[in-house]
């Protein structure tokens, strides 16, 4: 599989709503060094915080956050979350242009592993905590940000994209 030239797939594609399969480190179906600095390239010229690797058509869970440093995250795993909640909105690279109010936990535990392989735990909190688990949900679960989000504002979410939609629909005729 060449993963040289990503670009991102439709909101509506099936990719984006089924969870990944964990990558394997012995049996690579690629060079996982270079597709994370794809991934990072993709993420920063797409003004993103976070991309999932189901984002951009590659069904493994892997995923790159901004921040200091900036991570890519291969086959996470959630191990602690923090019992106080906050609620925020949240954009998505998938849905441009829609804001979607969800609650996620303060901070977190995670145990992930690098692109060379190694094994790390980290704690991440506030914003970096809410963009692990945003793009945990989209490997893990085939989760978007609606799905985590309370009924009434996902339906909210979902009458504003339908217009959202409609104004791209008359800017492109």
């Amino acid at each position: 599989m060449t993963v040289y030239n990503i670009s991102l797939v439709a909101y509506n594609d099936p990719m984006l709503h089924s969870p990944c399969e964990k990558w394997d480190f012995i049996k690579p179906a690629f060079d996982l060094t270079e597709f994370s600095q794809v991934l990072v390239n993709k993420m920063r010229e797409s003004n993103g915080i976070g991309l999932s690797a189901n984002q951009v058509g590659v069904p493994y869970k892997i995923f790159a956050m901004y921040g200091d440093p900036t991570y890519v995250v291969v086959n996470p795993k959630i191990i602690e979350v923090s019992d106080e909640m906050v609620t925020l909105e949240e954009g998505c690279l998938s849905y441009p242009k829609l804001l979607v109010k969800v609650k996620r936990p303060m901070w977190i535990n995670a145990r992930f592993n690098y692109p060379n392989g190694k094994a790390a735990t980290h704690r991440f909190e506030g914003m970096s905590a809410r963009v692990f688990l945003h793009e945990f949900d989209h490997i893990e679960y085939g989760h978007t940000f609606m799905d985590q989000s309370n009924l009434m504002y996902k339906e909210k979410a979902r009458k504003d994209w339908k217009t959202i939609q409609r104004k791209i629909k008359a800017r492109n005729a």
